[in-house]
């Protein structure tokens, strides 16, 4: 497998749980960080879902973009897959990332967006709904495991 770049927006920025190499700010165009997925799960349930972050159609995201350790490609995509996709909100597609490092270098990385055909997609919601969101919503802790 060629090189496997991986891109952070939220919980992954801190805590990507898979073994990397390098780490490095990246940009992403063409998708913007936003509450904009219903959480059934880690912040709310079916009842009363709550909201976490998607990357949403439109504008820019900086994050942290991670090259996946040698011999550790297959691994991460299916450690990703288990953590990212536990409803099948997300698309997994591969977009161009800048590396914000000075290097002036995009690299093609494994990226996480928001799917709007999903019935948990929120879309974009008033700030007034997200808070009143986000202030009622209580699940279960998202597992704290780790490929590391």
């Amino acid at each position: 497998m060629t090189e496997l770049w991986v891109f952070g927006y939220g919980s992954l920025m801190w805590r990507p749980g898979f073994p990397f190499a390098v780490q490095a700010p990246g940009l992403l165009k063409g998708a913007h960080r936003a509450l904009c997925v219903y959480s059934v799960f880690y912040r709310g349930t079916k009842e009363q879902p709550g909201l976490v972050l998607g990357l949403d159609r439109g504008g820019a995201c900086r994050g942290v973009t991670f090259r996946v350790a040698p011999g550790a490609e297959d691994e991460t995509i299916a450690y990703l897959r288990e953590r990212e996709q536990v409803t099948a909100v997300y698309v997994e597609t591969y977009r161009n990332v800048r590396l914000v490092d000075g290097s002036g270098r995009t690299v093609k990385a494994l990226t996480y967006l928001a799917d709007p055909t999903h019935p948990q997609y929120a879309g974009r919601l008033s700030l007034d709904e997200q808070l009143r969101i986000v202030r009622a919503a209580g699940g279960r802790p998202a597992p704290i495991s780790s490929m590391c």
